[in-house]
């Protein structure tokens, strides 16, 4: 039996992530997009606060369950950012925006050197069974790695490109999508989603 669950985001990346382990479990993902519910400002001050909006924002809309991610990249030699304003890190919306973001990233980490370029990409996601939901699943996953100096690979998007991983020796954007699935921040906030929801 599937479940019909809306996901909270017009993020075509994340809805193709998400949409193939979801529908392991049972799951028919609608992207909020092609129902024409547009995105909440996200007014949170954490990526739990933040997907929680997301997700009350939709199933609201959609009268359907709703699934929501909030992440986002974590440099640790910049107290954090972009942290929550990852994906409007140069304040671009639109196709150029990724390219923008990178860019400023790379521009702030000039004078940083290779040993302290840790970051870490976080994911949490929630999933909410109706608006009012008081107890929503939440599930959230972290990778570690560091920021390159240039950017390398041409699959992922966002900062993949520029997010090397040790455990791989490449970047994000140099893995196979396969590859990736199985060590993101993503796949391991969904493996956790996966535990909670099976029970």
């Amino acid at each position: 039996m599937t479940h019909k669950v809306v996901l909270a985001t017009g993020n075509q990346g994340k809805v193709r992530e998400m949409s193939d382990i979801l529908a392991d479990l049972g799951f028919e993902v609608i992207a909020q997009t092609d129902l024409g519910i547009e995105s909440p400002e996200e007014t949170g001050l954490t990526f739990v606060e933040n997907a929680l909006l997301k997700a009350r924002y939709a199933a609201k809309r959609s009268g359907l369950p709703a699934i929501a991610d909030d992440s986002g990249l974590v440099v640790a030699a910049l107290n954090g950012e972009p942290g929550l304003y990852s994906a409007r890190y140069a304040g671009a919306e639109g196709e150029n925006a990724e390219a923008l973001n990178r860019q400023k990233l790379l521009q702030k980490l000039t004078n940083v050197p290779a040993e302290q370029r840790q970051a870490k990409f976080v994911s949490c996601i929630v999933l909410l069974q109706h608006e009012t939901d008081p107890s929503p699943i939440i599930a959230e996953g972290e990778c570690f790695g560091q920021i390159g100096f240039v950017e390398k690979g041409s699959n992922g998007f966002g900062y993949d490109s520029l997010f090397f991983s040790p455990e791989k020796n490449c970047t994000f954007a140099e893995l196979d999508p396969a590859e990736k699935k199985k060590i993101s921040h993503r796949a391991k906030a969904l493996a956790v989603l996966k535990v909670k929801l099976q029970k």
